[in-house]
């Protein structure tokens, strides 16, 4: 006799147990691998479970879905969900369920629902090697390529591969291209194929199982964004004031360049607002969480709209043309509804009311016209509240949805549809100037504010950001129909790394052999903050590999990015990309994280010559008759050679006059270290040692440009270690 449901749960759960403990701690579901795709300006990370569930990857619920990306606390995503269900399904044990739900977020992460079978990064070029300062530098979105594969036609491929309960496999496969007009979205894939796999083994449990009436149903919780939470409101950073639209549902006539299958979301009003102006934009005025006290002249910190579109959708498993009916349901659901927490694959009556919404249509009217019934006109005076759109107030406000299907799957039938989720708007210097025109009206909402000669009120100038997310649901659409053969920019740099001297910051890199190579290269410098505007500072022929940045200013962090660039010749405007327009490799490939600066300026005279400490104690914190050892806090085994000239050689001899080990000393400073071991990397003994100072060419006073070391002078010092 076949297990009932409810002892079929327990047989099953009882090889979870392990997981479940794992379970209770707040970090990150370990057993799901996550990695990020981060190799253009859209940033988000990726669970092998399927979704990107709430709290999924940190302790955070607004996380992920960055835009830009450079920037910190420019996250938009609160939580995503990804349920398949299915009709009349029988299980391996022969129990039957009128209707089964596998589910993956938004709160629940999948155990015992979903397998993970395959999870690895494939990138076009090997990621370039950043470095300051000899130090790897790596964003807090840093990819983990698994291997690389330059045939392909994206930059990225997270290739991500899953069984689930009901014995259907998806296969998906999220895409990013660094080309600056596509680097704002992801492409992402999906197949469903009815394998009858059941689990995480090879065994087929259900090979002769037909799947009926099969949907796809995708959440989306959005909170745009991190940056504004604590200056608009905490709520907002769950999405309570989030506005939800759509295009191509049906429930109403779309303009006739908006025909396209999409959802999008933007920061609507907040009632509960702790400011006292229009909160359209997240004008920042005033310092919080995540917001530096510099950083309160208004910019708009929540111009940004984010979304996915429909690329490509089967019209059923014998049939791969498009279906423009699909996605069938498009609705906005509250983001705490009861039925979005706690699912449960065991549980018909729960299963049911999953079902019903997975399969609801769509849902009119919009979120958004629900709020607002003008529309536009309303969105840009907004006055209601966001989560009161079914007229009481929800307090996780609303999230959007796609479900698509139903399809009927018989055994090894697959169907695939294909979308496109990424954001766009003002960029961060347009939202600077905006932003600091609107706080300097007064918080005027008719306020006229120009920027780049043209003049909007402030709600005017964001909601331009949905123009240009709906220009780029129009470029991800010609991507996918021109089969990704779109115009290509040069490969970034092998390696980039920059190094602070005693009067220049020095840029290196070695090109990459592969790809179309560079018609020249530039180099873009901002100061203080990583995330301040950057400018070109240099333009340099094809075959330069090295700058030398001279206009620094001792005791400022500077940052900076290389890009190659091809002229506009190799540019045939594919896949709406503008035509004839230079084409570069992605920032994000040489983005530096961490300030280069100006090292302590060369030595006047060979006499002002240390060597400190001396007497070294390796592994003592104090020296001799208890004085406090004078020790380095980022390096415990480095020993200084202060005051030297900016080009020399440092050869170390023990007193017996053995060389012990060579420094070559180039890049201008007064200063050099030496980590104790021997050019061999041997660990030196204790005793008495002898350094040489070599002035290895003729060195120049920077102030008057005199002869300062002539080359050939050289000067003797002699330190001692102490084991």
């Amino acid at each position: 006799m076949p297990l009932a449901p409810t002892a079929r749960r327990a047989a099953r759960l009882t090889g979870l147990l392990l997981f479940a403990l794992a379970l209770s701690a707040p970090a990150a579901h370990a057993q799901f691998q996550t990695k990020w795709v981060a190799g253009g300006s859209f940033h988000n990370w990726y669970a092998s479970s399927g979704s990107e569930i709430e709290v999924g990857l940190v302790n955070e619920q607004q996380y992920g879905w960055r835009w830009p990306g450079v920037y910190d606390f420019t996250d938009m995503q609160a939580a995503k969900g990804l349920w398949i269900g299915a009709r009349n399904v029988t299980d391996e044990f022969g129990v039957s369920y009128p209707v089964r739900v596998a589910h993956v977020g938004p709160r629940v992460p999948g155990t015992g629902e979903v397998f993970p079978t395959e999870f690895e990064l494939v990138s076009k070029y090997p990621l370039t090697v950043v470095t300051v300062d000899g130090d790897q530098s790596f964003a807090s979105a840093s990819m983990v390529v698994d291997r690389v594969d330059p045939d392909m036609a994206p930059d990225f491929m997270l290739i991500n591969r899953f069984n689930t309960i009901l014995g259907l496999t998806v296969e998906r496969r999220v895409m990013q291209f660094s080309q600056e007009f596509h680097d704002n979205y992801h492409v992402i894939e999906y197949v469903l194929t009815n394998t009858g796999n059941v689990d995480g083994d090879a065994e087929v449990e259900l090979p002769n199982q037909t799947l009926e009436d099969v949907i796809a149903y995708f959440q989306y919780r959005m909170a745009i964004s991190a940056q504004t939470r604590y200056v608009m409101g905490n709520p907002t950073g769950w999405g309570k004031n989030t506005m939800n639209d759509a295009r191509g549902d049906g429930t109403r006539v779309d303009p006739e360049d908006e025909q396209f299958r999409a959802q999008f979301a933007w920061h609507g009003f907040f009632p509960g607002r702790s400011v006292s102006y229009d909160n359209i934009g997240g004008s920042i005025q005033q310092e919080a969480i995540n917001v530096a006290p510099a950083d309160t002249v208004g910019r708009l910190g929540a111009h940004a709209f984010a979304g996915v579109v429909t690329l490509h959708a089967d019209a059923s498993a014998s049939d791969d043309s498009d279906d423009p009916g699909q996605p069938a349901t498009t609705n906005w659901i509250g983001s705490d509804d009861p039925y979005l927490s706690n699912n449960d694959a065991f549980s018909i009556g729960r299963m049911t009311t999953e079902y019903a919404v997975m399969s609801q249509g769509h849902k009119s009217p919009r979120h958004a016209l629900a709020v607002e019934p003008s529309g536009l006109p309303g969105f840009l005076n907004p006055s209601r509240d966001p989560s009161a759109a079914e007229g009481q107030a929800n307090s996780g406000g609303y999230s959007f949805a796609n479900g698509y299907g139903p399809y009927t799957l018989g055994p090894g039938e697959s169907v695939r549809f294909v979308v496109a989720e990424g954001a766009d708007g003002l960029s961060r210097e347009a939202a600077t100037a905006i932003g600091r025109q609107f706080k300097e009206s007064g918080n005027s909402s008719s306020a006229p504010l120009t920027y780049a000669g043209e003049t909007m009120t402030k709600n005017e100038w964001v909601f331009t950001s949905r123009d240009s997310l709906f220009q780029t649901f129009r470029r991800a659409i010609a991507n996918y129909q021109a089969g990704y053969d779109i115009p290509t920019p040069p490969a970034p740099p092998r390696t980039f790394d920059v190094a602070g001297g005693g009067d220049r910051i020095t840029l290196a890199w070695e090109p990459n052999a592969d790809g179309p190579s560079p018609d020249r290269w530039e180099v873009y410098r901002t100061q203080a903050r990583r995330d301040s505007a950057y400018t070109l500072i240099a333009t340099l022929d094809p075959g330069v590999t090295s700058y030398d940045d001279t206009t620094p200013v001792r005791g400022v962090n500077y940052f900076y990015y290389l890009q190659a660039v091809r002229d506009g010749a190799a540019n045939d405007g594919s896949g709406m990309t503008p035509a004839g327009r230079d084409l570069r490799s992605s920032r994000y490939a040489t983005q530096t994280y961490d300030g280069a600066t100006l090292k302590r300026q060369q030595g006047e005279a060979l006499e002002d010559i240390r060597v400190v400490p001396n007497p070294y104690y390796i592994g003592a914190s104090r020296g001799a008759g208890g004085d406090p050892a004078l020790r380095f806090p980022d390096r415990n085994d480095k020993l200084a050679f202060f005051n030297i000239p900016g080009v020399c050689r440092i050869d170390i001899y023990t007193e017996l006059g053995e060389l012990v080990d060579t420094i070559e000393h180039t890049d201008g400073s007064g200063d050099e270290f030496w980590d104790h071991t021997t050019s061999s990397r041997q660990v030196v003994a204790s005793g008495l040692y002898i350094a040489v100072i070599t002035v290895t060419e003729d060195v120049l006073d920077l102030a008057t440009g005199e002869v300062l070391f002539e080359a050939g002078e050289q000067a003797v010092r002699k330190f001692v270690i102490i084991r």
